[in-house]
């Protein structure tokens, strides 16, 4: 069968996919954004207590990748979202439930392993399974959706706090997850390449690696992404506070943070643009010099309006596309067939690093400054970008020996 990519079939898939992952997002991880300060007083805990479901969530989430990787490869992306979405159902009915902390952490790791099963990484094996190595741009559109869900569920949500209140609020969201979600999933998507009929090149891997050369470039990868996103994603929670102590004040910061988003959504949509001209290696290295850059700007450039500026542009731009490169990588390097069980085996270290970072952040933040937060970012960055040149380097010498042999062999 040879591989067509239909504007319509990949339009449904898009389509599909869009509805779910951000009702997936919104509900739950973006929820505490609006109910966190809600759910505290009600279940007699502190803010950082109900806050620590996210951390809670994401380490859920790691410790789940393995295994939801061998299950793609089993069963196919419909059955294991679909299963995700039942995570999510069931973790936010104990959540709407929940009394005091034993049954509010049940609900976090609940829900953890409903964001292992259908979000993000398990959503991009769909769309491989579906187009191949033709899905980069349907990637890249779903990242531009996904991006607006806190945008599109907070509103809702808060709306849904004050008419009903939090308890009910998230017994509607549960809802969602089972009858639009788990439908969608399993009846509305069209149905994967057919591997072994269809021709031999669909699921040649880009790359023919050795098997000692496979093995370092998963390390490369792993390593370069999860540094990458440790940094990345470290900085967000504290963002507001890194600004006003670099100078903003903080109505200035919450117009710079707002701005962030709009930047980095406009560079998800360059990206998307550039379609076959765009390279996935060239994206991380833009993401994290970009990242270097605006970092550096703060640390070097005299404190003022247009700093903070320039700071938040490089800052926008880099973490958005780095966010792609990291959906995109696996694609890469990897056969199609191979692609979702190779990005869920990744996404454990970087959830891993998603719970912590925070975490460590804010404590370098409060304890050590500005500056502290800035120097350890470039070096986090400056680290992933050297990963990610080894390995297009590692690329490289693999393309040339395949190169060789091909000329031997005739």
């Amino acid at each position: 069968m040879a591989l067509t990519k239909s504007p319509l079939r990949s339009a449904r898939t898009i389509g599909v996919l869009a509805i779910t992952q951000l009702i997936g997002w919104g509900t739950t991880f973006e929820s505490l954004g609006v109910l966190g300060r809600s759910i505290a007083p009600d279940l007699g805990l502190a803010n950082e207590m109900v806050f620590a479901g996210l951390s809670v969530m994401m380490l859920a989430s790691a410790f789940c990748g393995p295994l939801v990787g061998r299950l793609l490869g089993r069963h196919g992306a419909a059955k294991v979202l679909a299963a995700g979405s039942v995570f999510f159902c069931v973790g936010l009915l104990v959540l709407s439930l929940a009394n005091g902390l034993p049954l509010y952490a049940v609900a976090w790791i609940l829900l953890g392993a409903g964001g292992a099963f259908c979000l993000s990484a398990p959503a991009y094996a769909a769309v491989v399974e579906r187009e191949g190595t033709k899905g980069r741009r349907s990637i890249t559109i779903l990242m531009l959706f996904t991006g607006l869900s806190a945008t599109i569920f907070w509103p809702l949500l808060s709306l849904g706090n004050d008419l009903i209140g939090w308890r009910t609020t998230l017994m509607v969201c549960a809802f969602l997850h089972l009858f639009v979600c788990v439908p969608l999933y399993l009846f509305a998507l069209p149905k994967p390449i057919a591997w072994d009929t269809a021709d031999a090149g669909v699921d040649a891997p880009p790359v023919a690696f050795t098997a000692r050369q496979g093995k370092l470039a998963f390390l490369l990868v792993a390593t370069a992404t999860t540094i990458a996103s440790f940094a990345s994603y470290g900085v967000s929670p504290s963002l507001l506070e890194l600004l006003r102590q670099s100078g903003a004040t903080p109505e200035f910061a919450l117009q710079l943070a707002a701005a962030r988003g709009v930047i980095g959504i406009s560079a998800r949509a360059f990206d998307m643009l550039l379609g076959k001209r765009g390279n996935p290696f060239i994206t991380a290295v833009t993401g994290n010099s970009f990242m270097i850059l605006g970092f550096l700007s703060l640390i070097v450039l005299p404190s003022s309006t247009a700093t903070l500026w320039i700071f938040i542009g490089l800052y926008g731009i880099g973490s958005a596309v780095l966010q792609v490169a990291k959906a995109l990588l696996p694609l890469a390097l990897f056969s199609p067939r191979d692609y979702g069980r190779q990005a869920a085996r990744l996404s454990m270290p970087q959830n891993l690093a998603n719970a912590l970072a925070p975490v460590v952040f804010t404590a370098l933040l409060d304890r050590s400054g500005a500056l502290t937060v800035l120097v350890v970012t470039v070096l986090l960055a400056g680290s992933a970008l050297t990963g990610i040149l080894f390995l297009m380097h590692l690329v490289r010498q693999s393309n040339r020996m395949a190169a060789s042999h091909s000329v031997t062999a005739r």
